[in-house]
This record gives structure tokens, sequence and C-alpha cells, in this order.
């Protein structure tokens, strides 16, 4: 006769799992890996292969550049806002100070 209180046995194996970040990994360098084939078995000259991926390169590099400067120019406008906003406040904080020390002179005089 069974037990009922008796727990059936379980497996304590887990199975193994992939992350999406290992899927991701996988998938960039499956393509990269596909990308160099397709370049170095592609039909045409070397040198025109060269070329191609120098001019490539190139544009990679002008994209990367005018986008480091929109990135520059963001954060100096930002800065600049932030530093006159630093600058107004003290101001305001330097006359608020002045008028208390105004105020407290006539009280205590």
């Amino acid at each position: 006769m069974k037990n009922p209180n008796k727990k059936p046995r379980t497996n304590n194996l887990k199975q193994p799992s992939m992350s999406s970040g290992k899927v991701a990994v996988g998938v960039l360098a499956g393509l990269a890996v596909g990308a160099i084939a397709g370049i170095l078995f592609a039909p045409e000259k070397g040198s025109k292969t060269r070329k191609n991926l120098v001019s490539k390169g190139e544009d990679y590099l002008d994209d990367m550049k005018d986008k480091f400067d929109v990135f520059l120019e963001t954060v100096t406008e930002k800065f600049e806002k932030t530093h006159e906003e630093a600058e107004e406040l003290l101001a305001k904080g330097k006359a608020k100070y002045e008028q208390a020390k105004k105020e407290l002179n006539r009280v205590s005089a």
C-alpha cells in the first residue's frame, strides 16, 4: 500500500538555460563572422574590397564624429543653463541675506 504522505521523487538536476544576454552575444558573434566571411569570399578584387572597407570605415567615423558633436553641444548647453541658474540663485540669496541683515540692524538699533 502506498503512503499518501510520501512525496514522489524528483530529479534534482536542473536543466541548463541560456540567458538572453548569452543569446544576444551569440547572435552578434554569428553576424560578425558572417560579415567577415562574406568580405573574404566576395567576388571582387582585394583592392576594391579594401577600398570599400576604408570607405565604410570613414562613413562610420564621420557619423560618430557628428553624433559626438551633437552630444557635446547638448551637454555644453545644459551646463551653461545650469551655470546661469546657479548664478541667479546665488544673486537672489545674496539679496535676501543683505535684506535680512538690514532688517536685523534696524530692529536692534
